[in-house]
């Protein structure tokens, strides 16, 4: 895949938190409940919410998901690595996620560096402009190996569904089966498949057995 592909991935994000700010629409959502919706579904991968955990948060935008985890949900945060390609939008997470007690860390790069008890992904593997659904579909391999190999506790991400009834050229739509038998043999005995909620996606969990 070429790095124009990710240049142009954050000049789009760029461009949207300049036009909207701290809305989920900077991030390709078009409502705050829908984007509480996803995190919902992402956050069930913590099934023990008594005891501090550590995150990272591939495809951060401004730190909506943090918020979402210390306001709604009560789980104490003691790290938080948020990843973004848009250096604007961490500018803007950075002054939004201040006045929080985690240590936030915030890294312009497209891999993980970092490991954490859990890491999440929302949205970020949707936009693939020109690229064929092959070559992104290597693309999202890679990083979900990544992504794996920094996730102590499981990870969790989510893709459009291929059962919709018109597609956008320049979204990537994931076929729910596949990417379950893909985790299911790579990643994990304990796999989950969220496909019951009412958005045009799906959700999936993998939790790391011991």
């Amino acid at each position: 895949m070429g790095k124009n592909t990710l240049e142009k991935i954050a000049a789009l994000y760029t461009s949207n938190v300049r036009v909207s700010g701290l809305n989920p629409k900077s991030v390709g959502w078009n409502t705050p409940e829908s984007q509480q919706l996803r995190f919902e579904k992402l956050t069930s991968v913590i099934i023990d919410r008594s005891k501090p955990v550590s995150i990272n948060d591939f495809g951060c935008g401004y730190g909506a998901h943090l918020q979402y985890l210390v306001d709604i949900c009560s789980i104490e945060v003691e790290e938080y690595n948020g990843y973004d390609l848009s250096s604007e939008m961490l500018s803007i997470a950075h002054s939004n996620l201040s006045e929080y007690s985690t240590t936030v860390n915030l890294f312009e790069v497209s891999r993980l560096s970092t490991v954490a008890d859990y890491s999440f992904v929302s949205g970020t593997f949707n936009v693939r402009f020109k690229e064929s659904d092959e070559v992104w579909k290597s693309y999202i391999h890679e990083c979900l190996d990544n992504i794996n190999q920094h996730s102590q506790k499981g990870f969790s991400f989510n893709l459009l569904s291929t059962y919709v009834d018109w597609k956008k050229p320049d979204l990537f739509y994931g076929d729910p089966m596949y990417w379950f038998d893909h985790c299911k043999q790579r990643y994990s005995s304990s796999i989950s498949l969220l496909h019951d909620y009412p958005l045009y996606e799906w959700t999936i969990i993998v939790k790391k057995v011991d």
